[in-house]
């Protein structure tokens, strides 16, 4: 359906000029018989954005997880390289959903969240995915690509695709191919175009929340604790495919991502050596001659194991766009980060900069605006008793925004990360969150696996 109005809205927008919109459903549509005139420009912007809505609605009652954020197993049944099995011996926090017959992957549910476990080479990793979240995956493309798209090529007068090939043309010499390879392996177990799937990936460097880290004596037994707030777009049902992600790759460090359905990269993550990171967006579109920053972000997490390392991955490597993060290790080393083409600039524990509000000893932020102002204040009121509960209060609204897609919390020494996301009109800081650990999800890999083994 919306990809049928964006066919027609293109040219629309190429013309300029009065054109017909017919808004045509499948032989069993709710839009059968709908036939929309010829409109003014004005007219026709309208009728897009309304056709849209509608589509927008009907394709909430019919996502793979419709109810909010609690995983519908039933939605990726049926696909016949898929198996269940169920797993003895593992935490009982965890129920396995499926197993991929190529054994490269699994799909397990923990306290309603869905977690996606993947490993091997990137190709592996791929159809693992395509083929466990296909239904996701295709519901994520069509509401970023085709839904958002057609918003954007209304609102801009650029034709979205367009945009996102030359983004594809200016990022691709910057991008290692093992992420191509597995991007394409994905398109083609979920039934996707190799385009779409691409763009999709590339999607976040268009579209660009805050993000804090304390540690020692701002905390209540000195351990780190890593917050992100992820404000972005929970209006058009982003949260209906959102998915804990495992990654396992050959030869680098496993990883953990609070992610989305089909997409490689991250935004929030943390991995096995115990480094973590949380990213807020920027300015700077049209720069795109560097590294898309999802994909940089997954470089950094399978290659580095410390703060100074990936601040090192970051410098070395060419950016796109302005980007800001933070970054906490195991060791208790923080960082906030402000990354644009030309530099980066590092802030260290307790440094202040004159774009921020007051910064306690022993810890990092980035916010904006009120915000970061209440933000800096919870801070210090909380000062050297903060702990998970504690931070889950702090970054609440305003410190949360109306848009909050999602939240982390985030333990690099004990691999713990507590996630939440967004529900149907709620944001993210108004609902539950659910501990998953890295360490406990590998070891239900390899027990699952181990025991799928010795039962054929």
């Amino acid at each position: 359906m919306i990809g049928q109005i964006m066919t027609h809205l293109r040219g629309l927008i190429s013309s300029g000029s009065t054109s017909k919109l017919p808004c045509q459903g499948k032989p069993s549509s709710q839009y059968d018989g709908v036939d929309f005139r010829t409109f003014s420009s004005a007219g026709t912007v309208i009728t897009a954005v309304v056709c849209l809505a509608v589509a927008f609605a009907v394709g909430w009652s019919n996502s793979p997880i419709a109810s909010g954020n609690e995983p519908l197993a039933h939605a990726e049944a049926g696909n016949p390289n898929v198996g269940e099995t169920s797993t003895p011996g593992v935490s009982s926090r965890y129920e396995v959903l499926r197993v991929d017959s190529d054994r490269h992957g699994l799909l397990a549910r923990c306290e309603g969240k869905l977690v996606l476990i993947v490993s091997g080479k990137p190709a592996d990793m791929g159809r693992a995915q395509g083929r466990l979240l296909a239904g996701s995956i295709q519901y994520l493309v069509e509401r970023v690509l085709y839904g958002v798209g057609a918003f954007d090529s209304v609102e801009s007068g650029t034709w979205f695709f367009d945009r996102m090939e030359e983004i594809h043309r200016r990022t691709s010499p910057y991008i290692p191919s093992r992420y191509f390879e597995e991007i394409d392996a994905l398109a083609e177990a979920a039934g996707l175009s190799q385009r779409d799937a691409r763009f999709a990936n590339l999607f976040p460097e268009r579209f660009h929340c805050s993000g804090v880290a304390v540690r020692g004596t701002a905390t209540r037994d000195g351990q780190v604790i890593h917050a992100r707030v992820l404000d972005y777009m929970r209006d058009i049902n982003l949260q209906g495919c959102a998915v804990v992600q495992v990654f396992i790759p050959e030869g680098r460090h496993a990883w953990m991502s609070l992610g989305y359905a089909g997409l490689v990269g991250t935004v929030t993550a943390m991995n096995e050596a115990g480094l973590a990171v949380g990213e807020m967006g920027g300015g700077g579109e049209g720069h795109w001659d560097g590294m898309p920053m999802t994909l940089l972000l997954r470089e950094i997490m399978e290659r580095a194991g410390t703060v100074q390392q990936a601040l090192k991955i970051l410098q070395e490597t060419p950016r796109t766009c302005e980007y800001y993060y933070v970054f906490s290790d195991r060791s208790g080393d923080l960082a906030a980060v402000r990354a644009v083409p030309e530099e980066v600039l590092i802030l260290k524990p307790g440094q202040q900069h004159p774009l921020l509000p007051p910064v306690p000893k022993d810890t990092v932020f980035i916010s904006a605006d009120e915000r970061a102002r209440v933000l800096s204040e919870r801070l210090h009121e909380y000062f050297g008793r903060i702990d998970v509960p504690t931070m889950i209060e702090i970054i609440k609204r305003p410190v949360a925004m109306r848009s909050n897609l999602h939240n982390a919390i985030m333990t690099p020494q004990t691999l713990n990360m507590w996630v939440a996301d967004a529900g149907r009109t709620t944001p993210a800081c108004d609902e539950p969150y659910v501990r998953v650990n890295l360490r406990e999800l590998l070891d239900l890999f390899r027990v699952t696996l181990a025991t799928s083994t010795a039962s054929r």
